[in-house]
């Protein structure tokens, strides 16, 4: 009689209506977007700090968008290793080390006397830091813990930036403005910090840790054993890669998408706006409504990318974003006006839109290496965005002026989308590697 009525309750257990519930994977992706979030207030500070160091110290501005250079190609260049060292000792521990040197350099730079210091602290040290906390962090979250929304999630995660941008910008500038750069690096250390116990305490490397299958999946995925030799592999996947045509495609538009963004806009916009007498706080404020704008415009990329061919959508990105820098020149007044408001919601609609189509690209080409890939196309990124840093504080030095380096940067952007549209599609993978 016991073994009956157990049986019949076990049948009708099935039966029974179960609450839907929140899938943890949404709950990793919002701690992933704090991270992001708060970690974004070391990419805010470099273009207030071109001026305020100039006039203190006496030091070129080629010189300091020198250490700005350094900083933006070791964030791409340590991104291929920091996935592979998330492959190996997990998310968490990386990140929050990465958390940690950030904080450790941006302070450091109080202290500073000479330019090799801020070479040192804010190219070297916050450099390494930002690169383990790159959008390799942001693709491998996505491929551990989602099957579907990929697109729509890189999107949120990848908006993350651009809303820490929104948030510490318009406040870094005051501070700046009132002759405080050295607080506005405090308060880059004090955030980056901040963030450190939320990364440990609530993230999680993979869905297996606590039981559950990816988001969308429909069998259970065993958490992968840690895979040594981090540095080995990542050089592997480059090489292995870099035998195949689409990965230079990939890597030279997101290199013209850096050098169009990190290196041009975000690094050289407000001394540019300065030299037009722009007050300092309100060229910042015209970055921070490009952050706002960048949110919109990244989510809504990573939902078109769920739906659109990818390649198309990098044509169309690329081909509005040159069109908008030849007008900037002409727009750069005193006051902001309602023609330069228009350039910067065009722009901030198209600043990352390119990365949820990009990402989706490397998963579709390199399969269960994507990340790592990924990791070297950022570096490209972040290679041309250190290479147009440096040349526009170069340029600015010897002509007076940045108007070469706008229209020079839009005839880039003209080659990337054509660049774009020939990418091969290839749905298999194509360059597996071992683990």
């Amino acid at each position: 009689m016991t073994q009956t009525t157990e049986a019949t309750a076990a049948d009708r257990t099935p039966d029974k209506p179960r609450r839907t519930r929140i899938h943890r994977a949404w709950f990793v992706a919002a701690v992933a977007f704090v991270t992001i979030l708060g970690a974004a207030a070391f990419r805010s500070l470099p273009g207030l700090l071109i001026d305020p160091l100039h006039q203190e110290f006496g030091w070129s501005r080629g010189t300091i968008a020198a250490a700005v250079s350094i900083n933006l190609a070791l964030y791409g260049l340590t991104a291929p290793f920091a996935a592979a060292l998330m492959d190996r000792f997990g998310i968490r521990r990386v990140v929050a080390v990465a958390l940690t040197v950030i904080a450790i350099g941006s302070g450091l730079t109080v202290w500073m006397t000479a330019a090799w210091q801020l070479l040192l602290c804010w190219g070297l040290l916050v450099g390494l830091g930002t690169g383990s906390m790159a959008l390799a962090f942001a693709a491998t979250v996505t491929n551990r813990w989602f099957t579907e929304r990929r697109g729509l999630v890189t999107g949120i995660l990848t908006a993350a930036s651009a809303s820490g941008q929104l948030i510490f910008l318009p406040v870094l500038a005051l501070m700046v403005d009132a002759g405080h750069w050295r607080a506005g690096a405090v308060t880059v250390a004090l955030t980056a910090l901040a963030v450190v116990p939320f990364v440990w305490l609530l993230l999680r490397d993979h869905p297996a840790d606590v039981g559950l299958k990816p988001y969308g999946a429909k069998e259970f995925v065993p958490k992968p054993d840690p895979v040594p030799g981090a540095a080995r592999r990542a050089v592997t996947v480059l090489f292995k890669a870099a035998r195949t045509g689409p990965f230079w495609l990939l890597a030279g538009t997101f290199a013209i998408c850096g050098a169009s963004t990190n290196g041009l806009i975000q690094t050289h916009f407000i001394p540019a706006a300065h030299d037009e007498h722009m007050p300092i706080p309100a060229a910042a404020s015209l970055l921070a409504v490009i952050g706002v704008f960048d949110v919109v415009g990244t989510i809504a990329s990573g939902w078109f990318t769920d739906r659109y061919e990818p390649r198309r959508l990098l044509a169309v990105y690329y081909a509005l974003r040159g069109i908008s820098l030849l007008f900037l020149p002409i727009l750069l007044a005193p006051s902001v006006h309602p023609p330069m408001i228009f350039f910067i919601v065009f722009y901030g609609l198209d600043w990352v839109a390119t990365v949820p189509p990009t990402v989706a690209l490397c998963r579709e080409q390199y399969g269960d290496d994507s990340a790592i890939v990924f990791g070297w196309v950022l570096a490209s990124h972040q290679v041309g965005a250190a290479l147009v840093a440096f040349i526009g504080g170069v340029v600015r030095d010897v002509s007076g002026s940045y108007d070469m380096v706008w229209y020079a940067s839009g005839a880039l952007c003209a080659a990337a989308a054509l660049m774009a549209l020939v990418i091969r599609r290839r749905p298999t993978v194509d360059v597996p590697v071992a683990a």
